[in-house]
């Protein structure tokens, strides 16, 4: 289960994250790729965090489509229009609804993943966002399955994200520019991947903190 005000604190965490990771995140990319993957993704948040209170008092879907809309429009490269529709589409799966339950949530994270496969034209193994968020995600339906709170799903979520942060080390990059490198990928980790492991520890901690 998961509120509106929970909803809007992780947000704001995430964002927080964003800004506190902001060199780490671009040293990973100028490794790899573009060389501006945290300056985009804080850049964004930034952003997000001013177009918040104009839309606080709303449902959940218009909170996730007004944060979504906000990255495709101010991050740069790939990650806006993966991250904006990653958010969108998990706002269309919970239309008008004032709370989420753990259904809700793992719909929205699905939704969010087909948006990004839509999107990126990528699946996961191509290291990738994708690369930390599919086990992140499983990690959760298992865990729920299990007879788990969401905030112990949540636990186990980010443990799975950062460990497929780890995989990506190991695997050659396929798509943008760090698929230039070919082999020389190899043994650095995404920094997409990376951003969106921090989304699963931002998750966690207002959990966490919510009690659920």
């Amino acid at each position: 289960m998961a509120t509106k005000a929970e909803v809007l604190d992780f947000i704001r965490v995430y964002a927080d994250k964003m800004a506190e990771h902001r060199q780490e995140l671009t040293d990973f990319d100028q490794a790899i790729g573009d060389g501006d993957h945290g300056i985009n993704m804080s850049r964004g948040f930034k952003a997000v965090m001013e177009k918040l209170p104009t839309v606080e008092d709303k449902n959940i879907d218009d909170i996730l489509k007004a944060v979504g809309m906000t990255l495709v429009s101010t991050v740069g490269g790939a990650s806006g229009p993966l991250y904006g529709t990653a958010f969108m589409k998990a706002g269309a799966a919970v239309k008008g609804k004032e709370e989420l339950s753990n259904d809700d949530i793992i719909l929205a994270f699905d939704e969010a993943v087909g948006g990004i496969q839509f999107r990126g034209k990528a699946v996961e193994g191509e290291k990738t966002i994708l690369d930390s968020m599919i086990p992140a995600i499983n990690a959760i339906k298992a865990s729920i399955a299990a007879g788990k709170s969401m905030t112990d799903a949540l636990v186990d979520a980010e443990a799975a994200a950062w460990g497929g942060v780890e995989y990506t080390k190991t695997i050659i990059a396929t798509k943008g520019r760090a698929s230039y490198l070919g082999e020389r990928s190899i043994g650095h980790q995404d920094p997409g991947a990376t951003s969106m492991a921090y989304a699963f520890q931002a998750a966690r901690e207002v959990a966490a903190k919510a009690g659920n």
